[in-house]
């Protein structure tokens, strides 16, 4: 088995090949929409709770 070192801009790259321009402004909006809760709504609860959920998609943000 042979390990590849997949990279950001290869993700990147790849992404752009296989999905279609709606998908992509739909994942635009969506990270959007995600900003704009974390950014506006710091009240403990929902950063709280967007915490939770950032870390139940899988991302990791510490």
């Amino acid at each position: 088995m042979t390990a590849t070192n997949d990279t950001v801009h290869d993700r990147i790259e790849t992404a752009r090949t296989d999905l279609t321009p709606m998908q992509l402004a739909t994942i635009l909006v969506f990270a959007a929409a995600i900003g704009f809760t974390l950014l506006f709504l710091q009240e403990p609860i929902a950063h709280d709770a967007m915490h939770n959920f950032r870390h139940g998609a899988g991302i990791t943000c510490h």
